[in-house]
């Protein structure tokens, strides 16, 4: 996912930190914005919320996302 944040906003994914803000930091304006929700719900097969749009402010909120969504899967897949 990092590599997707990095492509988006022209940076280099050694360069990222948990606590680079997407706007502040990283300089990803509305139109990016909007490409990485739209990578980020067809990489994990998603849709994402409103209310989970505003936890993706910052790296480490998409990386926290991303980690919960796969965990949520991987339960989901141990209980059938």
């Amino acid at each position: 996912m990092l590599a997707v944040v990095a492509r988006i906003a022209g940076k280099d994914p050694s360069t990222l930190k948990a606590e680079d803000d997407l706007v502040v930091d990283l300089g990803i304006d509305s139109p990016q914005a909007l490409e990485l929700l739209v990578e980020i719900e067809e990489l994990l097969g998603i849709e994402i919320s409103d209310e989970e749009e505003v936890l993706l402010v910052s790296v480490g909120g998409i990386i926290s996302f991303v980690e919960a969504q796969v965990s949520s899967d991987t339960r989901r897949a141990d209980s059938k």
